[in-house]
């Protein structure tokens, strides 16, 4: 009867101790979850106007329909108006990712930090362009006292065929303020409308990008007939697929594989050749070293640039 009556203290002991570590461990509060954020369902995709909208839509679409499949998520074009419109769009968060040109990527990745993940291998094997001044061959123009004067088209402060070479070239061959040496500067917002405004007489000397220049010398025989080139700029990458920085990590990878994977099954080799690449390829900052060393060559501060024509 004792030993019985010990056994029931000692129970008792240990509830009375017990009782108020349960209770203690019950009245936390829970710890608060993190919330998810939907998963996204459209992916904005930028594209400059290398060439008219039209050229620019049809050449793009099948491409963005084929990403769309694959990564399960539906890939809008935006096709903007001009080449410096796509670091807008970016810094007021309209843009998921953007077809940038070279000299646009160079400036997206100083700015914005955006991440290159590949671009177009065309089918003569290149991955690269390079820009071009060009004139008439019956203009005379030869060097920088020639072309006092005389009418320059630009592309677009935004571009590296259009606008950095140009002004490189002008630094070399001694043209120290080129809006007095010239009687008129302006720019066409496309490569194909300076080639073309150089062709026709409108303007006496231009600068476009060696793609462009000639896949309509495919069709227009008149520019390699009639237009000659001055200089060349070094190569840089072609357009490359950057996204912003802050994109959900899967869906990056999933881009990238899907790019980098299409040449391996038939629907995507079909596509890419009517795009008329073979091939995506990985493409990293280190891809842009010549822009932004051309760059420093004219004194240019990406990061501080102001992109807008004047």
């Amino acid at each position: 009867m004792f030993l019985k009556s010990v056994r029931q203290s000692i129970i008792i002991l240990a509830l009375v101790l017990f009782l108020p570590l349960v209770n203690s461990c019950s009245e936390q509060p829970e710890t608060p979850t993190e919330p998810q954020a939907p998963p996204q369902t459209k992916f904005y995709l930028g594209l400059i106007p290398e060439q008219d909208i039209f050229s620019q839509k049809e050449r793009y679409a099948p491409l963005a329909r084929y990403i769309s499949t694959k990564i399960g998520v539906d890939v809008e074009i935006k096709i903007l108006s001009r080449y410096g419109n796509i670091i807008d769009n970016f810094i007021s968060g309209q843009l998921d990712g953007a077809f940038f040109g070279s000299f646009t990527g160079a400036l997206a990745i100083k700015k914005l930090g955006v991440e290159p993940l590949a671009r177009p291998q065309w089918l003569d094997g290149t991955s690269t362009y390079y820009g071009m001044v060009f004139t008439r061959k019956d203009s005379g123009i030869k060097d920088a006292a020639n072309m006092k004067g005389k009418r320059f088209a630009f592309v677009d402060m935004a571009t590296t065929a259009g606008w950095l070479l140009p002004l490189h070239f002008f630094q070399d061959i001694g043209i120290n303020d080129f809006r007095v040496w010239f009687a008129e500067t302006y720019f066409t917002g496309t490569h194909e409308d300076a080639i073309y405004d150089v062709l026709d007489g409108k303007a006496d000397i231009g600068a476009a990008k060696n793609t462009v220049f000639y896949r309509l010398a495919g069709n227009d025989p008149r520019l390699l007939n009639d237009l000659e080139i001055l200089t060349t700029s070094p190569k840089v990458p072609a357009n490359a697929l950057a996204v912003r920085k802050n994109i959900d990590s899967s869906l990056k990878t999933k881009l990238k594989d899907t790019l980098l994977q299409m040449d391996q099954d038939e629907e995507g080799r079909q596509i890419l050749l009517k795009f008329g690449a073979k091939k995506f390829i990985e493409t990293t900052v280190r891809d842009y070293d010549p822009v932004f060393i051309y760059a420093d060559d004219v004194r240019l501060d990406l990061q501080k640039y102001n992109y807008r024509n004047k």
